[in-house]
């Protein structure tokens, strides 16, 4: 059995320090993801160019001119593939992949009336989207590198802030890759690692390649 499709079933009572088994388990669990979510990279979409222009004045507006445009772009290929029209099963919707509780509380946050409240209108999700990693870039550890926040800000976009809060407070270190490795052992269930893990790896690594003529990465 390959070990990285299922970390879990492991023999861990070799490891002589907790803390090494979970750094490698996180490392693991990083590699099932890029399974599970496909490690095959595919082209950019030929509606990105469309968005181009609307994404980098967003990203301008909220971050400054060192915005990490190509990893929010390759963000937005994630979520949505670049299609305004995009809904998931779970009820996500437009090309930054809002769910609407989720919506409501940003137009909330940012005191915009409901009838400004518009996920699936692409512009407003363009904003809502970066304008959102930004306030959750703004409240990972200043100690990180810029890569290491952007990993962290990507993982509470997919999975809640709250959640990787309470996993900081059980990792066994306070390093990105000690608070990855807790992962599970808090509020999130341990089924939902992979795709949480996954998430970020894939948009800081061959995702954001793709866009790397559009402007910064991560």
């Amino acid at each position: 059995m390959n070990p990285v499709r299922n970390p879990e079933r492991l023999n861990w009572r070799g490891c002589r320090r907790a803390r090494l088994c979970r750094l490698v388990l996180s490392v693991l669990l990083v590699a099932w993801a890029w399974v599970c979510l496909g490690a095959d990279v595919q082209a950019m979409p030929a509606a990105a160019q469309a968005h181009r222009a609307a994404l980098t004045r967003a990203a301008h507006l909220s971050w400054g001119l060192d915005a990490p445009i190509a990893a929010l772009a390759a963000q937005v290929h994630q979520e949505s593939s670049w299609k305004p029209e995009a809904l998931s099963r779970s009820g996500a919707v437009g090309l930054a992949q809002f769910m609407p509780a989720t919506a409501r509380w940003w137009c909330e946050l940012n005191k915009l009336e409901p009838l400004d409240c518009q996920p699936r209108n692409p512009s407003w999700a363009l904003r809502a989207m970066v304008g959102y990693d930004k306030w959750l870039f703004d409240r990972t550890p200043a100690a990180y590198s810029r890569r290491d926040r952007m990993w962290v800000a990507l993982r509470a976009y997919n999975g809640g802030l709250g959640h990787w809060q309470a996993e900081a407070r059980k990792a066994a270190g306070s390093s990105r890759e000690a608070v990855d490795a807790a992962c599970g052992l808090a509020k999130r269930h341990p089924l939902h690692c992979a795709e949480n893990l996954g998430y970020p790896a894939r948009i800081l690594g061959p995702l954001q390649r793709i866009y790397a003529g559009w402007g910064a990465q991560a």
